[in-house]
């Protein structure tokens, strides 16, 4: 059989290649392009490194404890899921706990021991409880975005060393 051409399914599809230079999957606010002398990409604004399959049109991200990877599909990227299912539900699960247990823990100590009607700690068992919650949450919410690698939290993360001169 003959070859036939390939058809590009629009104008703007290009093949993933080591010469190019491509919105960053990661911060979505870099572009990464080739590190010289390597088969490797690099992020101009997150400084993430990803080893690319040029075969499978892939790119997976190395200096991350996280499994990511993306599928180049000519023109941006797409996720792609891994079998990790059971450290995602795991992950979720303890952060469930760990947002609901600690506030009610608080709210029955203060049903099993109400202060004084009337006195001026009568509120401070509600606050307290409001800041469990709220404090726990925003640990497993930082957890989350941290494990997950959510795009506004990856820029804001870098963004805000630039402005501590971290970097």
């Amino acid at each position: 059989m003959r070859d036939r051409p390939m058809l590009n399914p629009s104008p703007e599809w290009r093949p993933l290649a080591y010469q190019e230079t491509y919105g960053c999957p990661v911060c979505r606010h870099g572009q990464i392009s080739a590190i010289a002398l390597m088969d490797a990409f690099a992020c101009s604004f997150c400084r993430h490194i990803f080893t690319a399959n040029l075969a499978e049109q892939s790119l997976r991200v190395e200096d991350s404890s996280q499994p990511m990877v993306w599928r180049w599909n000519g023109s941006r990227w797409k996720p792609l899921r891994h079998a990790d299912v059971d450290v995602a539900a795991l992950l979720w699960c303890i952060g469930a706990a760990l947002v609901i247990l600690p506030p009610s823990l608080v709210w029955l100590s203060s049903h099993t021991f109400p202060p004084l009607p009337g006195s001026a700690w009568a509120q401070f068992p509600l606050i307290w409880v409001g800041l469990t919650f709220g404090l726990h949450f925003t640990f497993v919410a930082w957890l989350l975005a941290e494990h997950y690698q959510v795009p506004l939290y990856v820029t804001t993360k870098v963004r805000l060393g630039m402005v501590l001169g971290r970097r």
